[in-house]
Order: C-alpha cells, then sequence, then structure tokens
C-alpha cells in the first residue's frame, strides 16, 4: 500500500447531540433575526438599547451577546472552543463593535462574506499543501480514508466560496435592486441569512452523506496496532 501523502485528523471529536450543536448554532441566528424583526419595539421597550442605532444595530448588538453565551455553552459542554465557532465568533464581536461604533452597517453585512471566504481558502490552501484541514475545522465525528478527506474538504471549501459570492449578491442586490427604502432591503438580507443561507448549508451537508458512506473507514480499536 503506497504512503498517503495526504494528511487527515489523527482523532475525532467526540459525539455531540445534533441537535444541541444546531440549537447552539442557530440560536444566535434566530436571536439576530427577531431582534430586528422587533428592534422598535425593543427600543422603547428597552430604552438603553436605543443608544446601540437602528433595528439592524440592535438586533448585531443582542447577536453577539446571544454568540458569546453560545461559546460559553459549547465550552462547558465539550470542554474547549470548537475551531469554527470560535473564528466565526471573533469576527462577529469584531465587526459588531465596529459597525455599531462607526454607524455602519455594513460590517455586519461583509462578516459572513469574509467568515465563509476565509474557511474557503483556508480549506483549498490546506489541499494545495498536502493537508486536510476538514476535520480540525469541523471537529468531525468520523472517519474517512485519504481520498475521502480530500474529496470533502474540496466541496466544502468551494462551499463556502459560494457562499460568499450568494451573501454578496443578496445584500448588495437587496439595495440595488429590490428594496429602494433601506429598512426593508436589510430585514431581507437578515430573513435570507436565517431562513435561506441555513437551509442551504443543511441541504448540502446531506448531500454529501453517500460521499461520507463510501469513504467512511472503522477507527482502529483501542490497545491494537493498526
Amino acid at each position: 500500500m503506497s504512503k498517503a501523502t495526504l494528511e487527515v485528523p489523527a482523532k475525532a471529536e467526540e459525539k455531540v447531540s445534533p441537535l444541541l450543536k444546531m440549537a447552539l448554532e442557530l440560536g444566535p441566528l434566530l436571536v439576530f433575526f427577531f431582534a430586528n424583526l422587533r428592534g422598535e419595539w425593543l427600543a422603547n421597550t428597552f430604552p438603553v438599547l436605543s443608544v446601540l442605532g437602528g433595528p439592524l444595530f440592535i438586533a448585531s448588538g443582542l447577536f453577539m451577546v446571544a454568540t458569546v453565551v453560545s461559546l460559553v455553552v459549547s465550552k462547558i459542554i465539550l470542554g474547549h472552543l470548537p475551531l469554527m465557532p470560535f473564528v466565526s465568533g471573533i469576527v462577529v464581536i469584531v465587526f459588531g463593535v465596529l459597525g455599531i461604533w462607526l454607524q455602519d452597517d455594513l460590517f455586519f453585512k461583509m462578516k459572513p462574506t469574509i467568515v465563509n471566504t476565509l474557511f474557503g481558502i483556508v480549506l483549498l490552501g490546506g489541499i494545495f499543501f498536502g493537508k486536510s484541514l476538514l476535520g480540525y475545522v469541523f471537529n468531525a465525528a468520523f472517519n474517512l480514508d485519504e481520498a475521502g478527506w480530500r474529496k470533502l474538504t474540496i466541496r466544502w471549501g468551494v462551499f463556502f466560496l459560494f457562499l460568499a459570492v450568494l451573501n454578496e449578491i443578496v445584500w448588495r442586490g437587496a439595495g440595488a435592486w429590490y428594496f429602494p427604502d433601506a429598512k426593508a432591503a436589510n430585514d431581507f438580507w437578515v430573513a435570507f441569512k436565517v431562513w435561506g443561507t441555513m437551509p442551504i448549508t443543511i441541504l448540502f451537508t446531506l448531500s454529501q452523506m453517500p460521499l461520507i458512506m463510501r469513504h467512511s473507514i472503522e477507527p482502529p480499536e483501542e490497545g491494537k496496532a493498526p
């Protein structure tokens, strides 16, 4: 058997309830969506929030808080911070603070573009240098052979770049072509971010299951030589 040239994760993370993981990832997005939807009510009910700005700024502030809470819960449950949510969380906080401070919603809208582009470049760049980083990015709870990791990493790298382009098309297009009113354009982008991007990602993930099943390998039993 030829020596493998593509490095893959040596150990997969212990399995965590998929529903719990989805709640931790989707929870902050739902907070973002409903806070933007009810931004004016929140500002009237809790005047302290009005200092952040309009509905989108209030939603972004609460989104940052929800993201931090999600990361803390992940740390407690997993014992460490998963790489992808951690990096995304840092970008959320940095761009959220800048957007609120400068009162410029461009920082909020560019965040998904930057995060997805970053992960896409890292994954595809890793393949170029002979390393599959997908298992580290997602803390994968499965084992694949060399060809499986390579194919899955390339697919996810391309998909992340697709999401980056899609985000740009949606938020720029909503403001330039569909909704001359700024609030309506913002509402459309926020809704698509939650109810469009998430289903697309779930469908893409499910579409990769046949590849995962074809290339899955049994992990070596403890105490036995491979």
